[in-house]
């Protein structure tokens, strides 16, 4: 997190969308909180944004095209330094199998059920940011 110039703290946070309408909903409701929201559309080019944006938490999709949001997970967290990076995966599949919901907790990551409203997205990605930040606190104590 980085402090603006009235020494406010906000939150980079990475959405991965494949659907654009969606998407840019999403993002809009963010910005209106005071997020700073980068977008991709695809798995591999929200791997490639974690790299350069270091984002403060993550929204994933789960049913995209070539590799899901349980393949970008698997991927995300094979990099030491995001294994604890806060991720929430949003999908309209309530009929999720209990062995992907399992991968889900043992990669770390939330799971919202589409459709989610505008102060649930806010709620979300507060407990994200909260939780990034005292992990931050933490290990900066422990070393």
């Amino acid at each position: 997190m980085t402090a603006d110039e009235t020494g406010r703290k906000h939150a980079t946070i990475l959405l991965i969308e494949d659907d654009v309408t969606l998407g840019s909903a999403f993002a809009r409701v963010l910005r209106g909180a005071g997020y700073e929201v980068w977008q991709t559309r695809s798995a591999d080019d929200g791997l490639e944004k974690v790299k350069i944006v270091r984002p403060d938490a993550i929204i994933v999709d789960f049913r995209m095209p070539l590799i899901n949001g349980l393949g970008f997970l698997y991927r995300l967290r094979a990099a030491e330094s995001d294994r604890r990076m806060p991720v929430t995966v949003v999908t309209g599949d309530t009929t999720l199998g209990d062995d992907v919901r399992a991968q889900f907790q043992e990669l770390g990551a939330a799971v919202r059920f589409k459709p989610v409203m505008p102060n649930e997205l806010i709620e979300v990605v507060e407990a994200m940011v909260r939780d990034s930040s005292n992990d931050d606190a933490q290990q900066r104590t422990v070393w």
